[in-house]
């Protein structure tokens, strides 16, 4: 059986983070495995507290993971200080690992960023170089590349510019607002729009941590990467059309909080 691993934040509600793509993978018939970088007190309205990993634990789960059971794909999610971006990287390094996908998680559904202000630098010169493929959405590549992006022309000299920049493939995904869920793949010097429909959905928490999930469960079980998203775009439309509703909360919410550590 195919292993895949993630590399994020715990979500206690159950739709984003890790708990996300442990179901997510195993719905996709790998393997997973976690690696925790934080946990964190949410829900879908909302980020209210988060408690980092410490960074010599962290090391021990991914040599824990990467000692015994190899996985075939890496996906990384939230993680929020400079210090633990760079252990990651080391590690993935030191194993030579393969299938990285990175989502480079800033701010949740529910509008709390999830990143500190020091750690951005960090990602962009210790995990982009080393992924395989990177999935921002619109407001993250903006913040990546420099660049406004708000149409479809746009979209592609962003993805361009963050994928020539860090030598990476580059999923744009235009959920917020740009087209009808229209993503953009720009790699090797070519760009591949994978189209979407809108789905009148509301709960979207955790969708981001659900695709990349599915990408690098499909990269695992060694699916080439425009096959790989393919797959993993059809999955979660068809989650979001099966339009499960389990909370009460009626629209996201900022909450103020302070990223701590260490467990």
């Amino acid at each position: 059986m195919k292993k895949a691993l993630s590399i994020a934040g715990s979500d206690c509600s159950g739709g984003a983070g890790i708990q996300a793509d442990i179901k997510t993978m195993t719905m996709n018939g790998v393997y997973a495995m976690s690696v925790i970088t934080a946990l964190t007190a949410q829900n879908t309205m909302g980020v209210y507290a988060i408690q980092e990993s410490e960074s010599d634990f962290l090391k021990q789960q991914l040599d824990a993971v990467f000692g015994d059971i190899f996985p075939d794909a890496v996906k990384i999610g939230m993680v929020s200080s400079s210090k633990l971006i760079e252990v990651i990287a080391e590690r993935l390094k030191f194993y030579n690992a393969k299938n990285i996908v990175v989502d480079p998680v800033m701010v949740a559904t529910a509008g709390s960023s999830l990143m500190k202000t020091d750690a951005l630098q960090t990602l962009i010169d210790k995990l982009l170089p080393i992924a395989t493929v990177i999935t921002p959405n619109i407001p993250e590549a903006q913040v990546l590349s420099g660049l406004l992006i708000t149409c479809k022309e746009e979209m592609e000299n962003a993805a361009k510019h963050i994928g020539d920049t860090y030598g990476c493939a580059v999923l744009l995904k235009g959920g917020h607002s740009i087209n009808d869920a229209n993503d953009l793949l720009y790699a090797d010097g070519k760009s591949i729009w994978f189209e979407g429909k809108r789905i009148n959905n509301t709960n979207t928490h955790g969708t981001g941590c659900t695709l990349s999930s599915a990408i690098a469960a499909n990269l695992a079980k060694g699916y080439c990467l425009e096959e790989s998203i393919r797959n993993a775009k059809e999955y979660i439309s068809g989650a979001l059309a099966a339009n499960l509703n389990l909370g009460k909360g009626s629209g996201p919410l900022n909450h103020a909080f302070k990223i701590t550590g260490d467990i």
